[in-house]
């Protein structure tokens, strides 16, 4: 297992360098200058041309590129110009409010997406089942953004249930002492059940805006793998051997359905990271998402270039759990390894 796990680890290397490339020259080609920003509308060319050299910018893209790796390499991803803090601490500051949120959204999806989908299965062409066809079209069609908008606008405008989505915590609540950057466990940890009850509060809808996003996919690729193992010839022979429906149906289909559903998971938290940048825009969450569209905004290259190499990474490791889940669930894999 060790072994396959490094082997892996070495194959994840030439796609790192690739993105470090992709990202030092996706961001020298957006539109902007990143000099005439932070001098301010009123500086003189000369003032431009003394923040470009200040910055770096005045030097030939190869020789940026060549500091930047050197500087990557030393764990310095650079100073964000629009927050005068180093963009690592930045990003560890604000990963743990994404990584909160796209979590809670995740496990929120899988709790609903997997028994609807296990349901639909057992009980296809029934009510359940058209509700999870339902569910799934709706999850597909509803651009992220607009589900987000929606829940403000019903649960916050309409009927006064959620507060105002203005970040991870209301004015009247303080933040617990930080253990994991999760308040929700930070403040368990701490036994401050109003803390608790406050971030909580905050987080419902924007974790309901990215579980909508996510059911489609768990519950489209649940249904679809059950009935494939449920019409399989060991479920009919576990079936003829008098076994309990409950047992054939979690022991033997799902356990030999989790595949593919492990693989969409992988798949969907991709793109949780991704669509957590609208979300943390339309509810002011402060993560990285919000973080890395403020300094694009701002042609600010530090940052961009650092969330997407964190993006790239946490993308990578997930890959890594998946395969070695693999393992896991299915002896095969493990032999044939």
């Amino acid at each position: 297992m060790l072994k396959v796990f490094i082997d892996r680890l070495l194959t994840t290397i030439p796609a790192l360098i690739g993105v470090v490339v992709v990202s030092f020259l996706l961001t020298r080609v957006l539109p902007g200058d990143t000099a005439a920003y932070f001098a301010g509308p009123a500086a003189t060319k000369e003032a431009v041309e003394q923040v470009r050299q200040k910055l770096g910018l005045d030097k030939p893209v190869p020789e940026q590129f060549v500091r930047y790796v050197k500087d990557l390499s030393a764990g310095d991803l650079g100073k964000s110009l629009t927050t005068g803090q180093p963009v690592l601490a930045d990003l560890k500051a604000r990963l743990p409010a994404s990584a909160e949120l796209t979590l809670f959204g995740l496990i929120l999806s899988l709790i609903i997406a997997v028994p609807l989908g296990i349901i639909a299965a057992v009980r296809q062409g029934s009510w359940i089942d058209h509700i999870c066809r339902a569910v799934a079209t709706a999850g597909v069609s509803l651009p992220v953004f607009f589900s987000g908008l929606l829940l403000v606008y019903v649960f916050y405008f309409i009927l006064q249930w959620s507060p105002a989505p203005l970040g991870r915590l209301d004015v009247f609540a303080s933040a617990p002492d930080q253990v994991t950057g999760f308040y929700l466990l930070d403040s368990l940890i701490a036994l401050d059940m109003e803390t608790f009850r406050a971030s909580l509060a905050q987080l419902i809808l924007p974790g309901v805006t990215l579980a909508i996003f996510a059911l489609a996919p768990i519950a489209r690729i649940t249904r679809a793998s059950m009935l494939a193992a449920l019409s399989a010839e060991f479920v009919r022979t576990a079936k003829a051997s008098g076994l309990s429906p409950r047992r054939v149906i979690m022991t033997y289909a799902f356990r030999n359905a989790m595949l593919p559903v492990v693989t969409t998971l992988g798949m969907v938290f991709s793109f949780l990271l991704g669509a957590n940048v609208l979300v943390e825009k339309v509810f002011a969450w402060p993560g990285v998402g919000s973080y890395a569209v403020e300094a694009l905004i701002a042609s600010d290259f530090a940052p961009v270039q650092g969330f997407v190499l964190t993006m790239a990474i946490l993308y990578i490791v997930l890959n890594l759990m998946i395969d070695m889940t693999y393992r896991l669930i299915d002896p095969r894999i493990r032999s044939g390894a």
